[in-house]
């Protein structure tokens, strides 16, 4: 499990073997943990000019607000392909990646016209300031479906946190841990990701709790 997950502390390792049914308590699960010597670096904390915070507002229930943001990477040809993700802010929910060469505007309404047909219509939805965000196309149709488009400030990422962070584990636990030889194969991986990420992977954020567990536990 550390070979597949490296970048997983001990808490988060530890709910995963008790939700894989291994019957363990963490201070044996920590002998073991400190044993393989599997403690992550600590990161030394930058000093940062004092700024004001902005929270960013935490949903109470699902459906609330929905982040979308893009990630890309290569296939081993040199063909450079891109990753559409939606992640429900209120359990981590991740609802879809839409995944080809290109992903305009017009593509991007499609993917969210399924989304509400499977999971219900969002009060909102948080992007970027992209070029495909801040479209013409997708204005109208959020419009058309009583949904608010939400867009952050330019150089602001941490308004869209919720997504910024899926992204980070979305590159270390899967684009940069594989080679890729076509969409074909990139899709199934990410499939098999996605339902790991939403019905095994523990969230400390949610309790250690999986998004499924969290949004069936309410």
């Amino acid at each position: 499990m550390t070979g597949r997950h490296p970048g997983w502390g001990f808490w988060k390792l530890h709910h995963r073997l008790r939700k894989n049914g291994l019957i363990i308590n963490h201070k044996r699960t920590l002998r073991i943990y400190r044993a393989l010597a599997l403690h992550l670096p600590r990161r030394l904390k930058k000093r940062v000019p004092a700024r004001v915070k902005q929270p960013l507002a935490v949903p109470t229930t699902a459906n609330v607000c929905w982040s979308l943001d893009f990630t890309s990477d290569v296939l081993t040809d040199g063909r450079r392909f891109r990753t559409l993700n939606v992640l429900d802010d209120y359990n981590r929910q991740l609802l879809g990646v839409e995944i080809d060469f290109s992903l305009p505007a017009s593509r991007v309404v499609q993917v969210l016209t399924r989304l509400v047909e499977c999971h219900g219509r969002p009060t909102q939805l948080r992007t970027d300031n992209g070029p495909e965000f801040i479209s013409t196309r997708l204005t109208e149709w959020c419009e058309a479906q009583g949904i608010v488009l939400h867009w952050i400030q330019p150089g602001k990422p941490t308004q869209n946190a919720y997504i910024e962070r899926f992204n980070g584990s979305f590159r270390r636990e899967l684009l940069d841990a594989h080679l890729f030889r076509s969409l074909a194969h990139v899709r199934q991986l990410v499939d098999e990701w996605m339902l790991d990420y939403n019905t095994q992977r523990p969230h400390q954020a949610l309790n250690f709790m999986t998004p499924l567990e969290f949004k069936q536990a309410a």
